[in-house]
């Protein structure tokens, strides 16, 4: 009898994890297919739009900026190393470049938004689910999803490509510094390389995961905080799930689109 418990107790856990993760994974996209009409209904909250542009966008400038800055740094220390045996110095250009913008830019301005303002919008809006705050609006007549989740949504859509430009631009001019000025990378070299192999395209599709990044984390968020329960100890579990489920998303995200731009030949 001990054992045939034991073999459920093993087996069973998992199980009924998946049909946990099933059913969360459901009620997310059920929520998220009710909340797509709201985009296109009027009214439409420019106002409210800008407001969470300037907390999500301008808010995260300060640490996208350092992200991208050390990052360059770091990339450019880390693949000198291995260019220089092969006495490929020259290459470095593109190859950062490239890698900066088409996966480390998207991915690493993606996870600090969703751990500074991600976060954040997920306890917010969990403070005002527990407080009551949300069922006040509807009281007033005023659609709650409309007025609360719509804004953050569509102002991190829009704030997270631009982020990705930033973090871009902030690593790739530092790579060329530490290239050049410290480990003695020819400039004329570094920036023909990536003149002549680099296409725009490349650079699109570090943007266009930024949308989708941006649209997807801020969803998330704002449903995790939306449907928060428990209290305070609910806003913070409802503040970590959404960062971790966030982060988890961004590079789940990352791979499909990557093959897919990749089947498509950009």
């Amino acid at each position: 009898m001990l054992l045939i418990e034991n073999f459920l107790a093993i087996f069973g856990r998992p199980v009924l994890s998946i049909i946990s993760f099933s059913d969360a994974l459901g009620k997310y996209f059920i929520f998220q297919l009710k909340l797509f009409k709201l985009f296109f209904k009027p009214p439409y909250r420019g106002k409210e739009v800008l407001t969470q542009i300037e907390i999500v966008g301008i808010g995260s400038i300060g640490v996208i900026s350092l992200t991208g800055i050390f990052t360059g740094m770091v990339s450019a220390v880390q693949l000198y190393q291995g260019f220089h045996n092969f006495g490929a110095e020259s290459m470095m250009g593109y190859t950062i470049f490239i890698s900066i913008s088409r996966e480390l830019g998207p991915v690493f301005a993606g996870l600090m938004v969703a751990s500074r303002a991600i976060s954040a919008m997920a306890a917010e809006l969990g403070t005002m689910r527990v407080t009551q705050q949300i069922d006040a609006l509807d009281v007033l007549a005023i659609d709650s999803k409309k007025y609360l989740l719509i804004p953050r949504i569509i102002a991190t859509t829009i704030s997270l490509p631009l982020l990705v430009a930033l973090f871009d631009f902030l690593g790739n001019i530092s790579a060329y510094l530490i290239s050049t000025k410290v480990l003695g990378v020819n400039p004329s070299e570094y920036i023909s390389t990536i003149n002549l192999y680099l296409h725009y395209s490349e650079i699109f599709t570090g943007i266009a995961k930024g949308a989708v990044f941006g649209f997807v984390i801020s969803s998330i968020g704002a449903y995790i905080g939306y449907t928060t329960k428990g209290g305070a100890k609910g806003v913070g579990e409802a503040t970590t799930k959404a960062v971790v489920a966030s982060a988890v998303m961004i590079f789940v995200l990352d791979y499909f689109i990557s093959a897919l731009f990749l089947l498509l030949g950009w």
